[in-house]
């Protein structure tokens, strides 16, 4: 009989910790990366290669651009403004909302400060 009970406040203890445990995990964000909706970063490298890199490479007009051009904050800002061309043109003008949502997951991702910081490639 007293095997059972001490096998009972041995759960009661495993089952306490357990939602203790659960607890604290709540509290932690499940995602590292940026605050919000995150995009899909496959998508986002795709659009971000079809959409932008025909001006944005070396010797053309808006210069190049890479992920590693901005850190990730300089990306979420860049996004969170919203505007293009020095300020001129809506981003909502080359892309829909949830495009320039994936373009900036990959844009922030693999910015110069990430923890894999990458170009975009060709």
């Amino acid at each position: 009989m007293k095997s059972f009970r001490k096998l009972g406040k041995n759960l009661g203890v495993l089952a306490v910790a357990s939602l203790v445990f659960a607890g604290l995990l709540a509290l932690v964000p499940l995602s590292t990366s940026r605050a919000g909706q995150k995009g899909n970063e496959a998508k986002g490298k795709f659009y971000f290669k079809q959409t932008c890199k025909s001006c944005h490479i070396k010797g053309e007009k808006g210069g190049e651009v890479t992920p590693l051009n901005k850190t990730q904050a300089q990306w979420q800002s860049y996004f969170a403004k919203g505007k293009h061309m020095k300020g001129t043109e809506p981003l909502t003008k080359y892309m829909t909302p949830e495009q320039l949502n994936d373009a900036l997951t990959f844009l922030y991702n693999h910015a110069v400060d990430s923890p894999q910081p990458e170009t975009c490639g060709k």
